[in-house]
C-alpha cells in the first residue's frame, strides 16, 4: 500500500501550479506561425539541451519495469543504441534539417516526393506521435496519489500538459520542459541517494541481485538485443528530433545541442538504471514491476522526499507528454487540415493546430481507456508504423538514395501492411522459430528490398539517358 503525507500532496500540487504558471507566462507574445510552431526558430543551446534531454524520458515507469526484469540490459538496449544513433543524427542530419527552414517531416517529404507521399507520412507521424502512452502513465500516477477514477485522471493529465499549449504552442513546451529538466534530475537524485545510504552500495547490489541482472546482456539472445538496436534506428526519423532541429537558433545549436544532450542522458540513465536495480534487490517478486520506482520510494523515502521524487516522475512524463501532444496536433492541424483545405493563409495555422490539440487529446483519452497498457501501445505503434517512415526520411535528405515517388508510396504502404499482417499472424506461430521474428524486421526487410529496386530503376534510367 502506498500512502502520501499532507506535505507530499502539497509539494505535488505546488509543482502542478508552477508548471501551469510557466506555461501561461511563456505563451505571451506568440503571434506568428513561426512563434507558435517553432518558437521563432530562436531556441538557443542552453534551452535546446534542457528540452532535448527532458523530452527523451517519458516512459519512466517502463524503464523501471525493464530494469527490474532485466537489470543492466536496460542500459544496453534503452541507452547505448540511442547514444550512438543520436550522435550520428547530429553529425549527418541536424545541420541539413536546420538549413531547410521547414516546419515538419511531411514538409520535407513533400519537397522531395510530392504531396501524396507527404500526406502518407503525415498519417504515420500522427500515429507514432500519439501522446496516449504518456497520458496514461501520468494518469496512473494521479490515480495512485489522489485515488480518483482513471477517466478523471486522464482529463487532469491532459489539462496539465495541453491547455497552455493551445495558446503558447512550442514556446510553452520549451519553457515548461526546461523547468521539468531540473525537477526530474532532482527527483531521481533524491531516490538514488536514499537507496545508497539506506540500503548500501555496489556490495549490496551484488549480494542481492540475480547474477543475470549484473550481466550486460542479461543472458538474453543476440536476436533480442539486435531488435532493440533496430528500434533505436527510429532516432533518424523521430519527429521530435526534427522539430527541435528546425527550432534551433542556428545549425551549430542543432548539432551540438544533441551531442551535449547525450552526456546528460548518460547521467540520467545511470540514475534510473541504478534505482531500478535497487528496486529489484530490495523488493522481491513484485506482482507488477511497472510500480518498481513508486514501491521503492515507499520503502526508503520519508515524508517530503517522497513528494519530491513523485514530482520528478511527473516532470519526466509530462515533459514528453506535452511535446508529443503538440507534435501530434501540429501534424493533424498543419500537415492534414491546412494542406487538404489549401487555404494558403499561414495565419490560420495556429487556429488549426489549437483545435487539433483538443482533438488529439480526445483521441488519446479514448485510446487509454481502450488499451490501458503502456507497453502494448508502444509495441504496437512502433512495430507497425516505424518501418514505413525510416527509409523515406533518410532518402529525403540524401539525394543519392532518392527513388521515384511511386516507389516511395509503395514502400510506405507495403511496409505498414507487411508489419501489420505479420503482427496478426505471429501469435499463431508461438513455439516455432518464426515467432522470434519481430513485425518491425519484416517491414524493414521489404522496404529495403523495394527501395533497392527503386534505386536500380533510377540508375538504369539515368544510364539510358
Amino acid at each position: 500500500m502506498i500512502s502520501f503525507s499532507p506535505l507530499d500532496i502539497i509539494l505535488i500540487v505546488l509543482f502542478f501550479v508552477i508548471l501551469i504558471i510557466i506555461g501561461i507566462i511563456s505563451s505571451k507574445n506568440v503571434k506568428t506561425s513561426s512563434d507558435y510552431i517553432l518558437a521563432s526558430r530562436n531556441v538557443g543551446l542552453f534551452l535546446f539541451v534542457l528540452v532535448n534531454v527532458s523530452v527523451w524520458y517519458g516512459g519512466i515507469l517502463g524503464i523501471g519495469e525493464f530494469t527490474y526484469r532485466y537489470g543492466l540490459l536496460n542500459w544496453l538496449t534503452q541507452g547505448l543504441p540511442y547514444y550512438i544513433f543520436a550522435f550520428l543524427f547530429a553529425i549527418f542530419f541536424a545541420e541539413k534539417i536546420r538549413s531547410t527552414e521547414l516546419y515538419t517531416i511531411p514538409d520535407k517529404i513533400k519537397s522531395i516526393y510530392g504531396e501524396k507521399n507527404a500526406l502518407l507520412s503525415a498519417l504515420i507521424v500522427f500515429i507514432i506521435t500519439s501522446p496516449a502512452p504518456y497520458l496514461l502513465m501520468s494518469a496512473i500516477l494521479i490515480q495512485l496519489i489522489f485515488q480518483i477514477d482513471l477517466f478523471y485522471s486522464l482529463l487532469i493529465s491532459f489539462c496539465l500538459a495541453g491547455l497552455y499549449l493551445i495558446k503558447g504552442g512550442f514556446k510553452a513546451t520549451v519553457y515548461t520542459d526546461a523547468f521539468q529538466f531540473f525537477v526530474m534530475f532532482i527527483g531521481f537524485i533524491v531516490l538514488f541517494g536514499a537507496a545508497y545510504f539506506n540500503l548500501g552500495g555496489i556490495e549490496y547490489l551484488i549480494s542481492n541481485l540475480p547474477s543475470q541482472h549484473l550481466n550486460l546482456t542479461g543472458d538474453t539472445s543476440v536476436g533480442f538485443i539486435v531488435v532493440w538496436f533496430l528500434v533505436a534506428l527510429w532516432t533518424f526519423a523521430d519527429p521530435g528530433f526534427h522539430q527541435r532541429a528546425y527550432a534551433a537558433k542556428n545549425v551549430k545549436v542543432a548539432k551540438w545541442g544533441i551531442i551535449i544532450s547525450i552526456i546528460f542522458w548518460v547521467i540520467f540513465d545511470f540514475l534510473t538504471t541504478s534505482t531500478g536495480l535497487y528496486a529489484r534487490a530490495s523488493l522481491i517478486d513484485l506482482e507488477n514491476p511497472l510500480f518498481a520506482y513508486p514501491l521503492l520510494a515507499e520503502k526508503i523515502l520519508s515524508s517530503g522526499f517522497k513528494g519530491i521524487f513523485y514530482i520528478g516522475m511527473f516532470a519526466t512524463i509530462i515533459s514528453t507528454l506535452n511535446s508529443f501532444l503538440f507534435l501530434s496536433a501540429t501534424t493533424l492541424g498543419k500537415d492534414f487540415i491546412y494542406t487538404i483545405l489549401k487555404k494558403n493563409d499561414e495565419s490560420l495555422l495556429k487556429k488549426y493546430i489549437s483545435i487539433s490539440i483538443l482533438i488529439s487529446g480526445v483521441i488519446s483519452i479514448f485510446l487509454c481507456l481502450m488499451i490501458p497498457s503502456v507497453v502494448q501501445m508502444w509495441y504496437t505503434i512502433g512495430s507497425l508504423f516505424i518501418p514505413g517512415m525510416l527509409v523515406a526520411v533518410i532518402s529525403s535528405y540524401y539525394s543519392k538514395f532518392k527513388v521515384d515517388n511511386d516507389i516511395l508510396s509503395a514502400e510506405i504502404i507495403i511496409g505498414i501492411l507487411s508489419s501489420t499482417i505479420w503482427f496478426l499472424v505471429r501469435e499463431k506461430l508461438k513455439g516455432s522459430f518464426l515467432y522470434e521474428i519481430e513485425p518491425m524486421i519484416i517491414g524493414l526487410i521489404l522496404i529495403l528490398f523495394i527501395h533497392t529496386v527503386g534505386l536500380i530503376r533510377v540508375r538504369t534510367r539515368n544510364q539510358a539517358e
